[in-house]
């Protein structure tokens, strides 16, 4: 892909600090991967629930939806999905920059492609988490039928059964989402936001209240 030489990068006034400001917490990329059917999806979405309900702002990519839009014109072969993965990766990179926590749920398979998306953001600021689950395991809870159509040849180039799953070597997290109920992957991704000064776990509480007009 060649880049156009006629653009210049536009300096904002309103930076992304002065916005992490105004909303009291650290922008972050939070990159869930792991095997189709560890429980990638349910855990970000879970953990953005209970980032909402204390006033975090925040957004997830997930790897259906964006097959829908963004990236719809993209297939399954190793070439797709290094640029599926490059385009998740710039979209996050200015979500951070708009001072909220992106969050990506993608099974994003070969280290290369997640380290060069670590490789857009600054120290700190990309989060890798692991969501750990045998494919025996993601195969038994396998509700789309994804492993089946794999094993019958019907689905080319399927992570965990024809193409390969590169495990990270050094991984912020690793969460055991084949062992561990929803609730305590929860805390364990909650923990080391705190720990890590993303969010003040000193900050009361700030429940959303849902409007039923």
């Amino acid at each position: 892909m060649t880049k156009s030489t006629n653009v210049v990068w536009h300096e904002a006034t309103v930076t992304r600090h002065r916005r992490e400001l105004a909303n009291g917490h650290r922008s972050v990329i939070l990159w869930f991967t792991g095997l189709s059917g560890a429980g990638k999806s349910t855990l970000a979405h879970a953990v953005e629930e209970r980032l909402y309900q204390t006033g975090v702002r925040t957004f997830v990519f997930d790897g259906d939806n964006v097959r829908h839009g963004l990236c719809s014109d993209l297939n399954f072969s190793n070439a797709d999905r290094q640029e599926n993965i490059r385009r998740i990766g710039e979209m996050s990179k200015l979500i951070i920059e708009a001072g909220v926590v992106a969050m990506t749920a993608f099974i994003s398979p070969f280290r290369a492609d997640r380290d060069r998306v670590r490789a857009l953001v600054g120290d700190g600021d990309f989060i890798e988490v692991y969501c750990h689950a045998s494919v025996d395991q993601c195969e038994s809870r396998d509700v789309k039928g994804l492993y089946a159509k794999a094993r019958a040849g019907e689905i080319k180039n399927f992570t965990g059964i024809s193409s390969p799953y590169e495990e990270p070597l050094k991984p912020e997290l690793m969460v055991e989402t084949g062992a561990l109920a929803l609730d305590a992957c929860v805390d364990q991704v909650m923990t080391y936001l705190e720990v890590n000064g993303v969010i003040n776990s000193a900050k009361p509480a700030q429940v959303v209240q849902e409007s039923s007009a």
